[in-house]
């Protein structure tokens, strides 16, 4: 495996089902999605049959919290003898040391481009305030990685739904890379349909010894030459699907001579790196619901908790403040502005208020449903946006973001497992 070191990247060798597969029963979604509607993933079951899936290689976590221990360890058993013997029966092939560049198309947006590559897990840590080259965005919630280092451990091969974000405003990398191959005419190595709403998906393979595969890499390597602290990829989905890998590759690599761990496949994660400008990637905020307590009643505590950071409350935003909106069936918003803020974002600093008075909070996306639920009692708080052009200089200089800070697109937009990579 080619291995580079400078952008904690590997020419993996990746490997797609065979011919003749059903792709679009193949594909199956993020396992952290649709966790609160297991009717979906009823659905899901009903398309796949008995057809190869990606769904028989995943523990959909809508189980999670509705299955006992044992039947979770049936289904870890399941992954792992599903894994084996797809291997033993030729279910996928490989396509040699290289990387695959997306294209995915939805309702929303005609263009989502994407480039799956192998990235380096020693260069990576969740850990706030580090350096390396890759680096979480939100907080890491240590009780949600062992599930998924059980899959790992037990499992030969690995299959992505973590998406990396580049910082690349003239599109030096993807796009240009994928410009060069519809120059080139290339043909994709898979072209389907993804189930329900979710679109539909390209790939294109780039073998690591082509020129397209060079300018990539060249490209990478600029952008982290522009890098004021070093940090080239920030993980925007599947941190903790990421952090479960990590933790895999530490639990291993001491039974590891020198020699074995420098390409071993499990110290490399397959993920899909996405430019954070494309204009196919949706940033959206996640707003906060706040129970049992009344909006006059929650801003009066929140002029005492901001006493100090120059807060007020109006109806109208000041832009020389930060500007949080309030919410309730009691008339019109009341806006809560600090002007000399705790946090760089507004989340971050009523993060703080809220895990300071122990509210009980509910985490929820779209300003229609904040306002539906912010009835009586209930008390909305509406966010603003993280802006693309100053993301990159937030997670530098705050370490990572607060939890449930953004979402990247709707739920049908995230990524489907469909690429894989052996780990041992």
């Amino acid at each position: 495996m080619k291995v580079f070191d400078n952008i904690a990247l590997a020419a993996a060798q990746i490997m797609i089902p065979v011919e003749g597969t059903d792709l679009k029963k193949w594909a199956v979604i993020a396992c952290d999605q649709y966790t609160s509607e297991p009717d979906y993933w009823k659905k899901v079951e009903e398309n796949v049959g008995d057809s190869p899936s990606a769904l028989r290689l995943i523990l959909p976590e809508v189980y999670l919290g509705t299955e006992n221990e044992q039947q979770i360890s049936e289904r870890l058993r399941n992954i792992s003898g599903t894994a084996e013997e797809y291997i033993k029966n030729g279910v996928w092939k490989t396509l040699g040391e290289g990387v695959i560049l997306v294209d995915r198309k939805t309702d929303l947006h005609p263009s989502r481009k994407g480039l799956v590559a192998a990235v380096d897990l020693e260069q990576y840590s969740f850990e706030p305030g580090n350096k390396e080259k890759i680096r979480a965005t939100e907080g890491t919630v240590l009780s949600r990685i062992p599930p998924r280092v059980r899959i790992r451990a037990n499992s030969p091969v690995e299959l992505p739904h973590v998406m990396l974000l580049i910082d690349d405003p003239e599109d030096t990398v993807i796009g240009h890379a994928i410009d060069s191959l519809k120059e080139k005419n290339s043909k994709p190595i898979y072209d389907t349909d993804l189930f329900g709403k979710s679109g539909h998906v390209t790939g294109y393979f780039v073998n690591a010894q082509t020129d397209v595969f060079d300018k990539v890499t060249n490209a990478l390597a600029e952008l982290l030459d522009r890098s004021e602290d070093g940090m080239l990829f920030a993980v925007g989905d599947g941190n903790h699907s990421l952090a479960s890998a990590k933790a895999h590759w530490d639990n291993i690599k001491d039974d590891l001579d020198i020699k074995e761990r420098g390409d071993h496949p499990a110290r490399f994660a397959l993920v899909e790196i996405v430019n954070i400008h494309d204009a196919g990637l949706d940033f959206e905020p996640i707003h906060r619901v706040v129970f049992e307590k009344d909006r006059d009643e929650l801003l009066s505590e929140a002029l005492e908790f901001f006493k100090d950071n120059k807060a007020s409350v109006g109806s109208e935003k000041i832009s020389s403040a930060q500007n949080i909106v309030f919410v309730s069936d009691k008339g019109e918003d009341k806006v809560l502005r600090i002007e000399e803020a705790p946090h760089t974002l507004a989340v971050g600093s009523i993060q703080m208020f809220l895990d300071k008075i122990g509210a009980e909070v509910d985490y929820i996306h779209g300003e229609d449903s904040v306002r539906s639920l912010s009835k009586g009692n209930v008390t909305g708080i509406l966010l603003p946006e993280v802006r693309k052009d100053s993301f990159f200089e937030t997670i530098a200089r705050e370490g990572v973001f607060p939890r449930k800070t953004f979402s990247m697109g709707e739920a049908f937009e995230k990524r489907f497992y469909l690429e894989a990579k052996m780990i041992r």
